[in-house]
């Protein structure tokens, strides 16, 4: 018993100077991390405290929180309904039948920020208008969250189903397996522009002919010009392009589950649907966190597909932020909104590796 009192302050002396020297060693990476990420960090979230502009050699002020009172700020005003000075009932529109309202710049504040319309809705009657005193930025926000949450979603179910394909026994497998990495491993600055003049407006757009043959348009639909459509062709090809990765990815977690699970479960007479939800998600929960997050984080800084496709007609968080620093030249903004998308993704990051129990795990 003696002796082995004297053994345990031993071990326990020897395990501190492995971690002292674990630190010592770990010491020029965490220097290395300060100076190539936290620094440059830290110089953003300062930037976006001041009014700096770029290549310029004006004097900088401190302002605080109101480069992000500018992107953030939103406003709800009633929108009263337009009065007929005679019967002093609201004016009916003749064609529609529906209320007149009055215009949206005489309800929404001007000053000292001027608010701009963002979109009228109706509650309990009542008509409202929401404005925001950065609307490109708002609206970047909301197309930058619709973009990431339908792609990642169509991604990860596009991705399993190719990698469950994928890691199936048949000929050709592995040349399969080198064709499907062609779409990512395509430049984005190409794939875009290739993408650019397939949805051309006329008869040279590969997409408008395919769907005049089908029936399903005249071949002169402005994919990339009417709105309603820009969205859903920033999806569609971030799609084609980017679930060959998840795919990838999903395909590295499958050769890692043992064959013997499955040949246990077909023993016990269980169905492909039933060891798809007993065994394969379970076990690849974790790289589909993995996974989430990487999509995510690429997805949520969405850049030079916006930049290369839309330009200025519609922005990304990524490209408005680049423009406000290229164009306008205001760094201390393009500091604020670029610090809103690293938290924006910090958020997502969380979330999943929370949702997905990856720290359980």
């Amino acid at each position: 018993m003696a002796s082995l009192r004297k053994k345990i302050p031993r071990v326990s002396q020897l395990q501190k100077q492995e971690e002292r020297l674990a630190l010592l060693l770990l010491l020029p990476t965490f220097i290395i991390l300060i100076a190539i990420a936290f620094y440059p960090l830290g110089s953003v979230f300062y930037t976006s405290l001041t009014d700096r502009v770029f290549a310029s050699a004006q004097p900088v002020s401190f302002v605080g929180l109101d480069n992000y009172k500018n992107l953030l700020s939103l406003t709800i005003k009633e929108l009263p309904p337009k009065i007929d000075e005679g019967t002093g009932e609201p004016l009916i529109d003749p064609e529609t039948g529906d209320i007149e309202y009055e215009s949206s710049v005489s309800v929404l504040p001007r000053d000292p920020v001027r608010f701009r319309e963002l979109t009228q809705f109706s509650l309990l009657g009542t008509r409202y208008i929401l404005g925001a005193s950065d609307r490109d930025f708002i609206w970047s926000i909301w197309d930058t969250l619709v973009f990431v949450v339908i792609t990642v979603i169509l991604e990860l179910i596009l991705g399993m189903i190719i990698a469950l394909v994928v890691n199936t026994r048949f000929p050709g497998r592995g040349m399969m397996r080198a064709i499907m990495l062609v779409p990512w491993a395509i430049l984005t600055a190409v794939s875009s522009r290739m993408w650019e003049y397939m949805l051309n407006p006329t008869r040279t757009g590969v997409i408008n002919v395919i769907f005049q043959m089908l029936g399903l348009g005249d071949g002169q639909t402005p994919f990339l010009v009417d709105p309603q459509y820009q969205l859903k062709a920033m999806i569609a090809i971030d799609v084609w392009k980017t679930t060959s990765f998840m795919a990838l990815l999903l395909l590295a977690g499958l050769q890692l589950i043992p064959k013997e699970l499955y040949e246990a479960a077909e023993v016990d007479g269980a169905s492909k649907v039933r060891q798809f939800f007993a065994i394969t998600l379970p076990m690849l929960r974790p790289v589909i966190a993995v996974a989430l997050v990487f999509r995510t984080l690429d997805a949520v800084r969405v850049f030079d597909l916006f930049q290369i496709v839309l330009q200025q007609t519609r922005y990304s968080m990524a490209s408005f932020a680049y423009y406000q620093l290229i164009g306008s030249q205001k760094m201390g903004y393009s500091s604020a909104a670029s610090v809103i998308i690293f938290l924006i993704i910090t958020i997502f990051a969380i979330w999943y590796i929370r949702m997905l129990g990856v720290e359980q795990e």
